[in-house]
């Protein structure tokens, strides 16, 4: 089958053709669309001059997107906790572990967001890129000494203690230093959420937080409230990733609430502010769900602040989220060219077309780590035959390597082609490898016309030069 220049084939019934920009938006970054000659286009900039003019694969990111996108969670949770409304204000932190660079974080603040670092790497990037240290954060379930010490000399808003032996370690640090530590003890309030196993956070058998069901949070509590150097902020709570809908994020915030009141008639302890984590889902195929929009999610857990509260006699503290996937995710695409493309026979019968790609699992982990769905389109033209099933596959020693496992692409997608995989803001260079000594891609910002490197792209000799044997 074939069709006239410009037209798309139309998919068969059970397809996994990709939505368009113009299809499913929440997909894609917000300027992305087709031209006339059916390339796509993101910020202006097509993707056949992107991949000319600089190099695939790449992640491209919209950058009016990414300030927009922070600007609505901004503006969503200062709105819903208005003190006019009765409450006690609201913020809104970037999860720097999403995606950080100097650029992202200089957007995000400047839109109104904050800044929540893990390590010292994020920890230095946002300050040497001028983020006010009022307006950063410290998590960590395994923190070094390097890393609270910056953070209580640079005066960060907050550390999250993360186990009852950091009570000690950060007292003392803060003691040498003079200073005093502002903190907040993150729990584990029992709720299983997210997409995956990995990536929940707040069940009981796993790696982060002090547990409220066997009376390690109560006991953080207390030596926190006993030690001289601790200012002690309020609460925190994250049950985990890629969470659709609004009913776990309330259930966590009442169950944080409950023990905020369990705590001012054991311990005396006023909580004078949460922080409700992060973990809103996002689209990443056309099978999944439209997201749930940012200011659902602040009214949603401003209702439950509110009344819980009031329920039980609790003044109304200050409100924090920290949405990272659903700030960056979706602005962002990866743009790779084919390289080979084959049909490989099936033991039951049929064949599988396998689109090798220039990137893999080195610049996109996710499918191997999770089994996550990502899609794919042709960017640089219409395909002018009728779809056929496709496994985007890498580069890499692996065959787990799948970039997307399962998508009908035009039957005539050809090596020296352009792909474009959405959705990839959101952990695709913050957790890229050299695998098979692979260069990590770098990242393009594009905005009205214009294009140019946010991080460069490493190059062979950035690997060489960190080993010692070759002098």
């Amino acid at each position: 089958m074939t069709v006239e220049s410009g037209a798309r084939p139309e998919a068969p019934a059970g397809s996994l053709v990709a939505p368009e920009p113009d299809e499913r938006p929440d997909l894609w970054p917000w300027t992305a669309k087709r031209d006339a000659s059916g390339e796509l286009t993101i910020g202006g900039v097509g993707a056949v001059r992107l991949a000319a003019d600089f190099a695939t694969p790449a992640f491209v990111v919209d950058a009016a997107d990414l300030a927009g996108r922070a600007r609505v969670w901004a503006s969503a949770m200062a709105e819903e906790f208005w003190d006019g409304y009765g409450m006690s204000g609201g913020d809104a932190f970037y999860a720097g572990k999403a995606f950080l660079s100097a650029d992202v974080v200089r957007s995000v603040t400047g839109q109104g967001m904050g800044v929540d670092t893990a390590s010292l790497g994020e920890l230095v990037l946002a300050l040497r890129a001028g983020v006010d240290p009022a307006r950063i954060g410290l998590h960590g379930n395994s923190k070094s000494d390097e890393e609270i010490r910056l953070a209580l000399e640079s005066g960060v808003h907050r550390i999250f203690i993360d186990s009852a032996g950091e009570v000690d370690r950060i007292e003392a640090i803060a003691d040498g230093l003079g200073v005093r530590a502002p903190v907040m003890v993150r729990l584990t309030c029992g709720i299983h959420a997210g997409g995956n196993e990995y990536i929940a956070t707040a069940h009981e058998d796993q790696k982060f937080g002090v547990s409220i069901a066997d009376g390690q949070a109560l006991d953080v509590l207390r030596r926190v409230r006993d030690a001289e150097h601790l200012d002690f902020l309020g609460l925190h709570s994250h049950i985990g990733s890629q969470i659709l809908g609004v009913e776990a994020f309330v259930e966590a915030a009442r169950l944080v609430i409950d023990f905020a009141a369990l705590a001012r008639e054991r311990l005396g302890i006023e909580v004078g502010a949460l922080d409700l984590g992060g973990g809103v889902g996002i689209a990443y195929t056309g099978a999944d769900p439209v997201p749930t929009p940012p200011v659902e999610v602040a009214r949603a857990l401003a209702r439950i602040v509110r009344d819980r509260c009031g329920a039980l006699g609790l003044a109304i503290p200050h409100v924090s989220v920290e949405p990272g996937r659903s700030t960056v995710g979706p602005t962002t695409i990866t743009l790779y060219r084919v390289g080979a493309v084959k049909d490989v026979s099936l033991p039951g019968g049929g064949t599988r077309r396998y689109v090798a790609v220039d990137g893999g699992m080195s610049d996109n982990i996710r499918p191997a780590l999770y089994g996550a769905d990502y899609t794919a389109v042709l960017a640089n033209r219409h395909g002018k035959s009728a779809p056929v099933r496709c496994r985007v596959v890498g580069k890499h020693c692996e065959s787990g390597d799948i970039v997307v496992r399962d998508v009908d692409l035009p039957g005539d997608v050809r090596t020296g082609d352009l792909l474009a995989v959405p959705a990839t803001g959101a952990y695709g260079y913050s957790m890229a490898s050299n695998y098979n000594m692979a260069t990590k891609p770098g990242v393009i910002a594009v905005e009205d016309g214009c294009a140019r490197w946010m991080i460069r792209p490493q190059g062979i000799e950035d690997l060489l030069a960190l080993d010692e044997g070759l002098g």
